[in-house]
């Protein structure tokens, strides 16, 4: 069948070729000529004869050269000559020529016919055999682009399809996210044997929900589910329903569970589902079609019983936006939330990344986790390659990935690779005394073991950087707590006041980083005995995290005094600071002279720099030590 119609499309676009060189070439005999030349002609009665060719605009005919054709002693000349096609323009060629020579009008009707056939029928017979060739190859089940026009309206064979098989992804293969795991379980041993639920009349979850940051595992989660349950897993991502034409996405979902109920026991999951799950509100055109295709969504969830053997599985960041006809029960029944693992998390994901690479034997996964605090599953399998990828660049043959790879892996992936920037001595020292001035007064606030590493070396955007860890991991923070991370990142600001006089361009990003978190402190949490507890900032931004904070409608006197208890905030931490640097000069001064000659220290030989630092026990700048705990998760 396909031979065939390749041959009549080649036959017709030949018959189409010769047909339009045929029909669309012009007679052009002897001399060219104006019409107005022409009609000059026919006036001194030079014009012997003359046809008019209609569907080629043209006339062609004879005329005398030399004088009137009566007395034309040399030989008649054929010429031609083009006229606008029209009737007024025909009829005024005829009235002109009419009378003076001898006039034939040829309609041509041939041509005429075969313009026709050239402009409609052959065009539609050559499309028509287009097509049929296009929906036999479809047919045969071609993976051709051709085979891919055939379903617009479907999700075709581009639709990701992985079977159960031993290779296929389990919970061993997850980690860090042991809570979850119990969550899904129902929906396994469903999967696995839907009679133990008969006894106790239960039904298992229809639709499971998992929502969370990117990079946490949402993904890998689904197809872990399909892989313990042993059945197929059927994939899709929401902007794959999401089409400019009406009508188009609806058919694709009806596609997705028509395939489902063929591959039954099977789970289908579709990732981004905000895509198409979004909050319905009548957006025009563009907003009926994702409008119908949610609503094809929610009869299509509806139109199967968990009997059936089909769990439905959805994927977003932004759980906050879903329509709630596609919340409710019964729909999704089961709404999980995947955060940023904790440290001990964090480990066993470095060690599920790591059994397929050559570790060293010194290196502590725990420690790596307490240095990436708020690493998603995502970010950590990055610096786990980043550390491999390192250990390649030596080139030793039969080498092993260091602690060493592992920490100069987690400064690329947060900062960057190095830059070769030269710095003057003057510079060198500066920085020395900023980086060295921020891991004293780390220290002597009680936060020793979470400086990981100090470093007077550009990478990424940064010129230097002293890397401390605990923070992403922490839920509620108290008043004193806060106002020692302000201290922190004043520090280096005020070491350099106290040993370079001048200030420089060094403390941009700390002052930066105090001023927000001064400004929750008083706007958010209620910590300044000139606002009280007010709220006077408001959160703005995603569902699991905020983007910022915005100024709430308060009167102008509040706004100043906001900005006076901010303020307050910073200078008392800075002086807070400067205080403890002088505490601890001697060591302040060995850190700044070894950090100048090394660049970078961590790991013992920074701890043995650090141990000559006296942790504070009272924080003299804290008068009240009765400040209850509040929440600062969004710190």
């Amino acid at each position: 069948m396909l031979r065939v119609l390749v041959v009549v499309l080649l036959v017709l676009v030949a018959v189409f070729v010769v047909l339009v060189r045929g029909t669309f070439s012009v007679s052009k005999p002897g001399r060219e000529v104006t019409i107005n030349r022409l009609y000059s002609l026919a006036s001194a009665n030079r014009v012997r004869e003359a046809t008019l060719l209609d569907q080629e605009a043209q006339v062609v005919g004879r005329f005398c050269p030399s004088g009137r054709v009566s007395g034309c002693r040399s030989g008649l000349v054929s010429f031609h000559a083009a006229y606008p096609q029209s009737d007024v323009a025909t009829q005024q060629l005829i009235d002109r020529l009419g009378g003076r020579a001898r006039l034939e009008v040829r309609h041509q009707t041939g041509k005429a016919v075969a313009r026709l056939v050239i402009t409609f029928v052959l065009p539609l017979m050559i499309l028509a055999a287009l097509f049929g060739i296009i929906f036999v190859v479809a047919a045969a089940g071609g993976d051709s682009d051709l085979a891919g026009v055939v379903g617009f309206g479907r999700l075709g064979k581009k639709q990701k399809r992985e079977k159960a098989t031993e290779d296929a992804v389990t919970f061993a293969d997850v980690a860090g996210i042991g809570d979850v795991v119990t969550e899904v379980q129902e929906v396994i041993d469903y999967l696995r044997d839907p009679t133990k639920f008969e006894a106790f009349a239960a039904v298992a979850p229809k639709g499971v929900l998992l929502f969370g940051p990117p990079g946490c595992g949402k993904t890998l989660m689904a197809r872990a589910v399909a892989g313990e349950s042993g059945v197929p897993f059927i994939t899709a991502s929401g902007t794959d329903f999401v089409e400019s034409l009406v009508g188009v996405g609806a058919a694709r979902v009806r596609d997705l569970f028509s395939q489902a109920r063929e591959l039954a026991p099977a789970i289908v999951f579709i990732d981004e589902i905000d895509a198409v799950g979004r909050t319905r509100e009548g957006e025009g055109v563009s907003g009926g079609e994702r409008e119908q295709t949610l609503n094809q969504l929610l009869v299509e969830m509806d139109g199967f019983d968990v009997s059936s053997g089909i769990v439905l599985m959805g994927a977003t960041n932004r759980p906050d936006i879903l329509d709630a006809a596609l919340m409710r029960p019964g729909r999704f029944d089961r709404h999980i939330t995947l955060e940023p693992p904790d440290a001990d998390g964090r480990a066993e994901i470095l060690a599920v990344h790591a059994r397929r690479r050559p570790v060293a034997a010194d290196v502590d996964l725990f420690d790596v986790a307490r240095q990436t605090p708020g690493f998603t599953g995502a970010d950590l399998a990055n610096v786990i390659n980043e550390a491999a990828l390192l250990a390649v660049r030596e080139g030793q043959e039969g080498g092993q990935v260091s602690a060493r790879h592992f920490s100069e892996a987690i400064q690329r992936v947060l900062h960057g690779p190095h830059r070769g920037k030269l710095m003057t001595a003057d510079e060198r020292y500066r920085l020395a005394v900023h980086e060295s001035g921020h891991a004293v007064v780390a220290s002597a606030v009680g936060r020793r073991t979470d400086i990981h590493r100090v470093s007077i070396l550009a990478q990424g955007a940064g010129v230097a950087k002293t890397s401390m860890g605990g923070d992403g991991d922490r839920v509620l923070l108290t008043d004193h707590e806060i106002q020692d991370r302000l201290a922190i990142m004043m520090a280096g600001m005020a070491a350099e006041a106290r040993l370079c006089d001048r200030p420089s361009t060094t403390a941009e990003n700390d002052i930066a980083q105090a001023t927000a978190l001064a400004k929750e402190m008083v706007g958010l949490y209620g910590m300044s005995a000139g606002i009280g507890p007010v709220r006077v900032l408001a959160r703005y931004g995603g569902f699991l995290s905020a983007d910022g904070t915005s100024m709430e409608a308060i009167g102008d006197q509040s706004i100043e005094t906001f900005d006076t208890e901010v303020r307050q905030l910073i200078e008392t931490a800075k002086d807070h600071a400067t205080q403890l640097l002088t505490d601890h000069q001697p060591a302040l001064t060995n850190i700044i002279t070894t950090l100048e000659q090394e660049e970078t220290l961590e790991g013992t030989a920074l701890q043995q720099l650090l141990d000559t630092v006296t942790p504070s026990s009272t924080n003299g700048h804290h008068p009240h030590n009765d400040t209850p705990t509040r929440d600062l998760r969004g710190l």
